[in-house]
């Protein structure tokens, strides 16, 4: 093996070590019970046991969570796509007057941030009474995920020939025939950027959750970060770090997922998107 080359093998497996290592850690963790965790908090589980995950899913109540979290973020990514790209389509391939006004309000989404708006949305879903509700929290995700979906996707379909469109109308399409099978298919790269990005933004967001959804009655509808955050109050005020690295592993878990099965897309698309 050449120096070079070796060199290269050691970095990685460094990078690995630093990234993946933490990882590792946490999942064996969530196998030991909080007295080992003191007691050995760098060894290896002597018991292994599920007891911790158990007691977050069932005590924490982390089994509801986890289906309002998964409920939201798979609405919220389906609405975004089905949304977003035909604005996009529509900004990239067509002239028309006010276009370029309609591109800066959309862009303007992206400059405010949300720290900002969490006391205008909270009195403004108290007013439409969509306060501690899915449907409420699932509006809000959509319209912060739209500026950023649009502004990526215009970009990415103005990459694509209009030779495509152009030919399928010839041949008898009309303009959502030609959109929906020929250029949407096409952007399957930034459809997956748009997708996994957010699905990232959704499944972890805490501040709008907290906000939005910490009256009374709002227990059944709490997205999982809220679990999270609850379960030190679940275990009477015990910090129970079993349950809590069990509970960050369920929520980190459906993320890697998620990753891994969009890396190569999303890889392509933002190589797309950046130079565009």
């Amino acid at each position: 093996m050449r120096p070079r080359q070796a060199l290269t093998y050691a970095f990685l497996l460094l990078y690995l070590a630093i990234t993946g290592g933490p990882f590792l850690w946490l999942a064996l963790t969530s196998l030991k019970p909080s007295r080992e965790i003191f007691l050995n908090p760098f060894g290896l589980p002597e018991s292994p046991t599920l007891v911790n995950y158990q007691t977050a899913w069932e005590v924490g109540h982390f089994g509801i969570y986890f289906k309002n979290s998964f409920l939201l973020t798979v609405l919220t990514v389906l609405a975004t796509l089905l949304l977003s790209a035909p604005a996009a389509y529509a900004l990239a391939k067509f002239c028309f007057r006010g276009g370029t006004a309609v591109s800066f309000f959309f862009l303007s989404g992206l400059m405010i941030p949300i720290q900002l708006a969490v006391v205008p949305l909270f009195f403004q879903m108290k007013w439409l009474g969509l306060l501690n509700s899915r449907s409420g929290l699932f509006l809000v995700y959509l319209a912060t995920s739209l500026p950023f979906a649009i502004f990526l996707l215009v970009g990415f379909f103005k990459g694509l020939p209009d030779s495509l469109r152009e030919a399928a109308i010839l041949d008898g399409a009309n303009e959502w025939q030609a959109f929906w099978k020929v250029l949407f298919p096409l952007a399957r790269p930034g459809l997956a950027t748009v997708a996994i990005i957010t699905f990232l933004g959704v499944w972890n967001e805490y501040l709008v959750a907290f906000t939005l959804l910490s009256g009374e009655g709002a227990e059944a509808v709490r997205t999982l970060p809220l679990g999270l955050a609850n379960l030190t109050l679940v275990s009477q005020f015990r910090t129970d770090f079993g349950s809590i690295f069990s509970g960050i592993l369920i929520v980190v878990i459906p993320t890697l997922v998620a990753y891994v099965s969009l890396e190569k897309s999303l890889t392509q698309g933002l190589t797309a998107g950046s130079g565009k």
